[in-house]
Parts: C-alpha cells; sequence; structure tokens
C-alpha cells in the first residue's frame, strides 16, 4: 500500500489537465486523489486528509468521530478519512473499482453511492441490501462503473449523514468530457447544526416548529395591516391559525450554518481561475433539510448536467438545488475578480458564500439575504384531498380543524375508495396541480415559486432535455400512486398515509415500465429518491425526459415519472429530507425476476 500526501498542493495543480499530471510521473489513480484533494481546499494553502491508494484500483476509507468547525459553532460529528472536508472520489467510466471501508466508530454504519447503479448487495443500506459495517469491522464494496457524472457517497445509518458522513464521486466518461472546461471544481453544500442528527429528531417530534426561527410577531401583524389593512391581516392570521399551520413553514430546521465543501463563508472556499476560461462547477446538495437557491452574480450559467446525466446546454441566472440532487453548470469569468457563488436557503435562514478568484485571499461580496417567502393557501391545497381553494371550499375551511388533515383516512373521501382512485387523473382535481405560468413544476399562487435575483432566467425541470436517451419511449404498463402524507402537528411523514414501519414493500417486474404518480398532500417540497433505477420525469419529451436519481415534489402538485425495472434486487425509495425519511416517508421496493 502506498501512500499520498496532499497537504501543501501548488496551486496550479488545480489546472492542470490529466495528461499533464500523468507526463509528471503520476498515475491516473493518484492524480484523481490529489485532484479530489486540491478540489475540496478553499485555498493552496488548506491541508486535506491523506488518501490511501493502490495501483490495483483500491480505495480504502475510514469512518471516524471528526471535530467540525463551521467559524460559527465547533462540534463532534462524523467524516471520512478523519476529515470534515468531504472526500472526493475520482473514477473512470468502464473501470471495476473495490472500496474498503473501515469502521472507527462505536455503532454501526454503512455507505450508500448516490445515484450509481450498482448490485443491490452493494449498494448500501442496512436492512434493505447488506446488515450494515459493525464497529472496528472493514466492509469491502466491489462494484462495476457504468456510468459518468457527477454522483455523491453518504451514510445510510442513523443520523450520521446530517453529522457529516458524506462525500462526492466525480466519474469521467469513456472519451472524456463532452464539454471541455479549463477548471473543474465540486461545490458540495451541506447544512451543519450545533445539534447532533438524534437531538434533533427528539425535539422535532416533541416540538415540531422547535427550529421554526420565523414565526411571525406583532411587529410583522402591524406590518402587514398597513400594506393590506388590519381586518385582512386579521382574517388571514385567523385563517392560518383554524388550520393550525403557519405560512413560514418552508423549513423544518433552522439555525444551521450552510456550507460548501465543508467551509463556512468566513472560512472561504475559494476556486481559482484566469480570465476568460471556462469553469465546471458541479453543484452537489449533501444537506439535511435544505433546499438551496444558487448563483453565481455576475455571470450566466449553463446547465449541462442534472444528477449524472447530460442535459442540453440551457443557459440560466440562477437554480434551485433539491436536497441530494446535482447540476453540472459552466461559467466563463471574463474578468480578473472575485466572483461570488451564492446559496441561499429557500426560506432565507441561511446562506453561504464561496468565492472564484483569480488568485488566492480574494473574497467574493456576500449579498444581504432576499425577503423570507411565505406559504400561500394555493401551496395548502394539496393537503385538501384535492379540493380547490376558491369559492365556496375555501368557506366551509374556515371552521374546520385542520391539524390532522394530512393523517386523515381519505379512502372513503367523496365515496371513493382507493383502488378506484389509483387510475385517475388528479391533476384537475380542483386546480390541485394547476401549474403557474412562471414555472409549471409549482402550483399556480404558490409562494414558492423562484424567481431569479437579476429579473432573468430561473431553471425549472421543463427546461431539462436529456441530451441522449437512455432508453427507447414506451408506455408504462402500469401506474403506481404515491400521496405523500404527513401530520406536522405529530411531526408523522408517510406514504399513502402509511409509515415505513406498517408498510409493505412495492413489488415491480423486472423488464416492465412503471408510471409512479406523486401527489403531494403536504405544504412541504419532498425530494423523492429511488435507488437502484433511473427516474424519468415525465415533461412531455418522451425518451428526451430528464433523466434523474431525485426527483423534486413540489407543495400542492402531482408529478408522474417513469421508471425502466433493469435491476434485479431491493432497494430503497424514500424522501432524502433526513428527519422526513427517519419520521416514515420511505418504502422498501422489490424488483421480481432477472434478466434472462
Amino acid at each position: 500500500m502506498r501512500f499520498l500526501s496532499t497537504k501543501f498542493l501548488a496551486r496550479s495543480d488545480t489546472a492542470l489537465s490529466t495528461s499533464e499530471h500523468l507526463s509528471n510521473g503520476m498515475s491516473r489513480r493518484q492524480f484523481g486523489f490529489a485532484a479530489a484533494a486540491a478540489l475540496a481546499m478553499p485555498t493552496a494553502l488548506q491541508a486535506h486528509q491523506t488518501a490511501k491508494i493502490t495501483s490495483q484500483g483500491t480505495y480504502d476509507i475510514t469512518v471516524d468521530k471528526v471535530r467540525i468547525n463551521t467559524g460559527k459553532f465547533k462540534k463532534i460529528g462524523v467524516g471520512y478519512n478523519n476529515s470534515s472536508i468531504p472526500t472526493i472520489l475520482r473514477f473512470k467510466e468502464g473501470e471495476e473499482v473495490t472500496i474498503n471501508v473501515t469502521n472507527n466508530l462505536k455503532e454501526y454504519t454503512s455507505i450508500h453511492w448516490h445515484g450509481l447503479i450498482v448490485p443491490f448487495r452493494m449498494d448500501g443500506v442496512p436492512g434493505i441490501s447488506f446488515n450494515g459495517i459493525a464497529p472496528g469491522e472493514t466492509f469491502t464494496y466491489r462494484f462495476p462503473i457504468t456510468q459518468a457524472g457527477t454522483y455523491w457517497f453518504h451514510s445510510h445509518s442513523g443520523f450520521q449523514e446530517p453529522d457529516g458522513a458524506y462525500g462526492a464521486i466525480v466519474i469521467e466518461p469513456r472519451g472524456g468530457e463532452r464539454v471541455r472546461v479549463n477548471r473543474d471544481y465540486v461545490v458540495q453544500l451541506a447544512d451543519k447544526h450545533p445539534h447532533p442528527g438524534h437531538r434533533i429528531m427528539r425535539n422535532l417530534k416533541r416540538m415540531p416548529d422547535y427550529y421554526n426561527r420565523s414565526q411571525r410577531t406583532l411587529q410583522t401583524l402591524i406590518k402587514d395591516a398597513r400594506a393590506d389593512g388590519l381586518q385582512a391581516a386579521l382574517r388571514e392570521r385567523g385563517m392560518w391559525g383554524r388550520m393550525r399551520m403557519m405560512p413560514t413553514d418552508i423549513e423544518d430546521l433552522q439555525g444551521f450554518a450552510a456550507t460548501i465543501n465543508g467551509l463556512s463563508t468566513s472560512q472561504n472556499w475559494t476556486g481559482l481561475f484566469r480570465a476568460g476560461e471556462k469553469v465546471r462547477l458541479r453543484f452537489i446538495n449533501a444537506s439535511a433539510m435544505t433546499y438551496f437557491d444558487m448563483r453565481v452574480p455576475g455571470l450566466k450559467m449553463t446547465v449541462v448536467q442534472a444528477d449524472g446525466n447530460d442535459v442540453k446546454p440551457v443557459s440560466v441566472d440562477e437554480l434551485r438545488i433539491a436536497v441530494a440532487e446535482t447540476y453540472d453548470v459552466i461559467v466563463q469569468p471574463r474578468e480578473n475578480k472575485a466572483y461570488s457563488i451564492v446559496a441561499e436557503s429557500v426560506g432565507r435562514t441561511g446562506m453561504v458564500r464561496g468565492t472564484l478568484a483569480p488568485r488566492e485571499g480574494m473574497a467574493g461580496a456576500v449579498p444581504p439575504m432576499r425577503p423570507k417567502p411565505l406559504l400561500t393557501m394555493a401551496d395548502m391545497s394539496g393537503m385538501m384531498g384535492g379540493m380547490g381553494m376558491e369559492g365556496h371550499v375555501m368557506q366551509n375551511m374556515t371552521g374546520m380543524d385542520h391539524s390532522n388533515m394530512a393523517g386523515m383516512d381519505h379512502s372513503n373521501m367523496g365515496g371513493m375508495n382507493q383502488s378506484g382512485m389509483a387510475g385517475m387523473d388528479h391533476s384537475g382535481m380542483g386546480g390541485m396541480s394547476a401549474t403557474s405560468s412562471v414555472d409549471p413544476t409549482y402550483v399556480d399562487g404558490s409562494g414558492l415559486i423562484p424567481r431569479a435575483y437579476n429579473g432573468g432566467k430561473f431553471l425549472s425541470y421543463a427546461d431539462l432535455t436529456a441530451a441522449r436517451p437512455r432508453y427507447r419511449y414506451r408506455k408504462p404498463s402500469r401506474t403506481i400512486e404515491m400521496r405523500l402524507t404527513g401530520n406536522m402537528e405529530r411531526y408523522i411523514w408517510s406514504i399513502n398515509d402509511v409509515k415505513y414501519s406498517d408498510s409493505e414493500p412495492i413489488v415491480l417486474n423486472y423488464g416492465e415500465r412503471v408510471r409512479i404518480r406523486f401527489i403531494n398532500e403536504t405544504m412541504m417540497a419532498h425530494p423523492m429518491h429511488l435507488h437502484g433505477l433511473w427516474s424519468l420525469v415525465d415533461m412531455g419529451k418522451g425518451s428526451r425526459n430528464p433523466i434523474k436519481h431525485t426527483v423534486n415534489v413540489n407543495p400542492a402538485m402531482t408529478v408522474e415519472m417513469d421508471v425502466e425495472v433493469d435491476e434485479p434486487g431491493q432497494w430503497a425509495f424514500h424522501c432524502h429530507l433526513s428527519y422526513h425519511a427517519d419520521a416514515g416517508m420511505f418504502r422498501k421496493v422489490v424488483v421480481r425476476g432477472r434478466p434472462a
């Protein structure tokens, strides 16, 4: 076993090509780890953990207790290779990898390779694909790399992922990248919280709004009364009060420190460039609970990849990245000055700024946080069982106790049983999914509809077109309806009103194409992640529909995706908000049969 120390790499290393490194006597695998360390550093002087490698394609990872310092607070968390700076693994499409994971914790651990198509025994989900990695033991993952793109990895045990157990994966395609660039940086986002995950979950169960620091006060009532009139302001508050909901319930978790590659704004992660160079930024949202709006003020971003799959380039000013998603964008700074990489939480309760700069020591501007959005009655419409929010329906709501509506039994609503509902198109039910003309993935009138910081273009799923079809288009043989449900008062999250612990597996047949219909009956967005199989989001583009591993479903929306069932085994299917998955929005999927 050889050791490669990545301390104090020269800053020019981040700009060298693979061929230049190889000509200097480094193996491709050595280059991969050296580049990984360099891209994770804020500057050339930021030390990175030591990587253990062999020339036979074997990678060693340790799982350790680590000290996390965000500049705002310090805590003990979980990390890889004795570092709170994310490890970056670099593979090449077509190779076979062996990854030895040694558990140095006093509890079981695991690693799931998020978005990678691997044999199900290598997927890393305790209780579904394997038993987990016991304290002091080493588990060996072996699988072929059959794809390319930007992905990530994380623990699937307890709350180790929100406590810091995550890293990045970059896979070089055969023949090189379709879009050539001069610089290539991973930008991995996270929402580090001073409380450990188990304590956060305990507090949420005791008081669901425990971490809501955006609750409205007398001052906001006075402000609204001046803007809308006192009677209107009181009437609106009374409506929310009778439903036992708050329009500020956009984020379950506040009080976090947002980070880029493990570093906060004050610690200033920095990527270097020369004016005129094309820079690839690989955005990865490894947060436990936080959606981020991403922008590089002063630069257009050309989106070239979503969830590891190439898309037809689309130029935008800003994009929203859901938890667990990845987007690759190309920017081209024309001036020798510092540019800010800004990630602002959707609820406007946290922000992190990184920097693109022509030299070390520079810092981009930190913009002020934009005004906090508020949910509207349109965002609540999914909780009405598909009914619209206008006219007599709205009037009938005023005397109702809605605290348990999300947990009620919908099976007999309107005389319809669940089996009769399965074949229905809910997209037209009372306008529940009447889409916005601004972004068709949001319900009309939603308070969450994104708008670019400069009034320009904001990315939508509707803008994503697969660069190459992964499968020929064919109609699905059946539709599986998944109502995303929950009870905020008790902090229970579920699918079809059933928690994971009480559920039966979803059974798919090898070789079929299945349509999954998500109906979001909650007032929160949910990033739904299906392990082991690709999700083709129905944007009306046939074989060119975007190919994703995580599909965001906004409040009150119905979203459909097709799944080509081409990997046998047992797979997890869950909301990727850590505390929603733990509270029950999770399913086991069993694929019966196998290739002939």
